[in-house]
């Protein structure tokens, strides 16, 4: 049975208010709230509840979320994960040619029957959950290509490319950013796909190196809306990987891929950082230099290290600059219940409500054994959004985005919503106009609160630990 239309729990309480034919005239236009849940003990899995939220005359005391349209702050780009290089070899080697269809339409249409993701970010190069490491131009050891003569995509032209195709098929204006993990090995000054850093005598060709990238996607038909400069510059951990200071992102951005871009004619947007929330200085002393930042479209974040409200103090520091959530996993051994409260908390209401334009899930699919991924580096305890092997399992990751994705379209905006203990939340408007509120009952017991909007209000109540997507 497709997730989103699993049983809801018979628990919770979501009243239908009874209402007079005189005091529905003094409802808010709005009228009714559909209401989707996903409870932590599974017995609900983003389902819609069976009966909708009428908006009446204020009466009740419960803790009370105001939504106001008239305060309006950024305009969201969408949600998603990483399409690794290992989630599409999963979808393209691993499903039928009808699975495949029927799982992607799942995942990226956007209807009633479907989630609609609408963010994607890949990787330039291999990721650590690829199954071996490359680059789009490897050399053997003690070689150089300066010319770039050897450059291909060929690794990604076996599952990603296809699965990408399949994918603008059923949404053209999908947005896809792309994140090197490491230079080519050579260009490097320990010779390593793993840690190391760029030499500054290859700044110039590694810029042109990834405008290679840009117009080679482009030539299949897959448009890069965005590129951050390396994934986790501070990580040297993973495999590949990458070390990259400030000062070194600032230098190659204003000096070089900066300029390469214009030269090219690329409008693809410039993200810097891409890493934990713990150092907000990193991104804001690149974007205090002038002629660095004139380059910049944005900074973009993990969260496993640090808090999310930092993300403000970067959009304070450059509110003319924009600000992205990239990362952040599900552990194989986590909890269901704890992840769906922690993800939900502090990504989809807490990255929201701190000025990011997207929040990206990390790794759309795995299989049973959280393969693949690279040896000696690679990430062997990440949990997919998608189980894949004998079935296709949704975890806790795909519902967290669910709840976001589905309502929240691209060219939303995040309106007022004030904050309630216990009830974190955050609030839009569609560009159709719908509202869409989403609430997570951060405590073991139920609670019921109110939604009040335009001087009316509707009752609901969320179980221990459940989250809520209203809808009018």
């Amino acid at each position: 049975m497709n997730a989103v239309v699993s049983r809801l729990s018979l628990f919770i309480l979501l009243p239908m208010l009874a209402c007079t034919p005189s005091a529905q005239d003094q409802l808010a236009s709005e009228g009714e709230v559909a209401v989707w849940i996903t409870t932590d003990d599974k017995t609900s899995l983003f389902a819609e509840a069976p009966t909708k939220l009428r908006f009446e005359a204020i009466t009740d005391t419960n803790a009370v979320i105001t939504v106001d349209t008239t305060q309006r702050f950024q305009t969201v780009d969408g949600f998603g994960y990483a399409l690794t290089g290992g989630s599409a070899f999963l979808m393209n080697q691993k499903l039928t040619s009808s699975q495949r269809k029927e799982l992607l339409k799942e995942l990226f249409l956007s209807d009633s029957n479907n989630i609609g993701i609408s963010y994607l970010r890949v990787s330039i190069g291999a990721s650590d959950l690829d199954d071996h490491v490359f680059s789009y131009d490897d050399m053997p050891g003690g070689m150089t290509d300066i010319s770039l003569s050897k450059f291909s995509l060929a690794e990604d032209q076996k599952n990603l490319i296809p699965i990408l195709k399949e994918i603008l098929a059923l949404n053209p204006d999908i947005k896809i950013m792309g994140s090197p993990w490491s230079a080519p090995a050579w260009m490097k000054d320990n010779n390593s796909p793993k840690g190391g850093s760029l030499k500054v005598e290859y700044y110039t060709v590694y810029a042109n190196y990834l405008v290679k990238y840009i117009h080679a996607m482009k030539a299949e038909d897959i448009p890069i809306d965005a590129i951050t400069l390396q994934n986790e510059p501070e990580n040297p951990k993973n495999n590949p990987s990458m070390l990259m200071t400030a000062d070194e992102q600032a230098l190659f951005v204003k000096r070089y891929l900066g300029p390469a871009f214009e030269l090219a004619g690329i409008e693809t947007k410039i993200v810097v950082f891409d890493h934990n929330c713990d150092h907000p200085n990193y991104p804001i002393s690149i974007l205090n230099d002038a002629e660095a930042k004139k380059f910049i479209e944005g900074s973009a974040f993990h969260l496993y290290l640090g808090e999310i409200d930092v993300l403000s103090e970067v959009h304070n520091a450059h509110p003319d600059r924009n600000i992205y959530f990239t990362e952040q996993w599900t552990w194989s051994k986590g909890n269901f219940d704890g992840d769906l409260r922690w993800h939900t908390k502090n990504l989809i209401v807490g990255a929201m409500r701190n000025w990011s334009r997207n929040v990206l899930e990390w790794n759309l699919a795995a299989d049973q054994n959280q393969d693949p991924h690279t040896d000696e580096g690679g990430c062997t305890e990440c949990l997919g959004a998608l189980t894949i092997g004998d079935s296709v399992i949704r975890n806790v990751s795909y519902y967290i985005i669910a709840h976001a994705s589905k309502f929240v379209r691209p060219g939303s905006v995040r309106v007022a919503s004030n904050g309630v203990d216990g009830l974190p939340n955050v609030a839009f408007v569609t560009p159709l106009g719908k509202k869409v509120l989403i609430v997570l009952n951060d405590s073991d017991l139920i609670k019921s609160f109110s939604i009040q909007f335009k001087g009316s209000s509707a009752t609901a109540s969320l179980s221990g630990g459940a989250v809520g997507t209203y809808v009018w």
